[in-house]
């Protein structure tokens, strides 16, 4: 019973949280739903669905039937980290707090596998369905991660053919490749960050026709690399993130570093955003096939 109460209290904080922001012009944030909204009926196609990811919002928000979505998390909107952020400005955004997602009702919440468990446990406690997707780590999984999304919003048809046409797509790129001479690539992040070579950015290296050079530094899922070992490795190329703004964070001042500006002006480097590889969506392709032209210069440039 005490932990009944803790958490009708905790409800009613919400509550009152809510009516606080609306009152102070917050308009994008979803009003809560009466408690009294019929919720789909068993093995009907979810009505009322929020997602609490950045990488859900993106697939839902493909995926989706008009209405079906209520709810983004507010990092759906952030150009820095999505590739739809004009599409979610359609959209009223979360905050991912437990609380406000009980209040809009919904019948499917959307999330990811690192998403907080706090807040997971809390909306299955609650009596919701949440269904938890995994990133992608390369780029067969996008497929079916498309197929998973279709599935879990009764749009098998339309997911179907999604995946059918990224896999179409995905076959021409890699087809490309194979008679490329794998130029040796870098990718290199804020503070140094590599990702390694069982990541969704190095087989988008692959598929591209390059070779990963944090191989040669042992990296299996990501980790951080000097700057003078990167230098050191003499890369082909370096794809570095973008910093977002200047003076933004102190992490991101690597990027512009007079070592990797030298780099830059020896061996080239190119720009691939973060939203590009974040998560794994039908956009990535794209950005794959950014770095096969880039890879196709390059060894017409030798």
């Amino acid at each position: 019973m005490k932990r009944r109460g803790a958490g009708f209290a905790s409800l009613l904080w919400a509550g009152a949280f809510l009516m606080g922001a609306a009152a102070a012009g917050a308009h994008d944030m979803p009003a809560p739903a009466p408690r009294s909204s019929s919720p789909a009926a068993a093995g009907e196609a979810p009505r009322r669905v929020v997602s609490i990811n950045l990488c859900t919002d993106q697939l839902a928000m493909l995926l989706a039937a008009p209405g079906q979505l209520i709810s983004v998390s507010m990092l759906a909107r952030d150009p820095r980290s999505s590739v739809m952020a004009e599409e979610a400005q359609a959209l009223p955004i979360n905050h991912g707090l437990a609380e406000q997602v009980f209040l809009l009702n919904p019948d499917l919440v959307l999330a990811g596998t690192f998403t907080s468990a706090a807040t997971v446990g809390m909306l299955e406690r609650l009596g919701l369905r949440v269904e938890r997707l995994a990133p992608a780590y390369d780029l067969e999984e996008i497929a079916a991660l498309i197929r998973r999304m279709g599935g879990l919003l009764g749009r098998e048809a339309q997911a179907e053919a999604m995946a059918a046409e990224f896999e179409a797509d995905l076959a021409v790129l890699r087809a490309g490749a194979a008679e490329s001479t794998r130029p040796r690539a870098a990718l290199y992040e804020a503070n140094g960050y590599a990702p390694g070579e069982k990541s969704l950015a190095a087989d988008l290296l692959r598929t591209a026709g390059f070779a990963s050079v944090a191989a040669e530094f042992g990296l299996d899922y990501g980790g951080f690399v000097p700057l003078e070992l990167l230098v050191l490795a003499e890369p082909d190329v370096v794809i570095a993130g973008r910093p977002r703004a200047e003076g933004a964070a102190r992490g991101e001042e690597i990027l512009v570093h007079p070592a990797l500006e030298a780099l830059r002006a020896r061996r080239g480097v190119e720009v691939l955003p973060d939203r590009d590889w974040i998560c794994g969506l039908p956009a990535t392709l794209r950005a794959a096939g950014r770095l096969e032209a880039a890879r196709r210069a390059l060894e017409v440039g030798k």
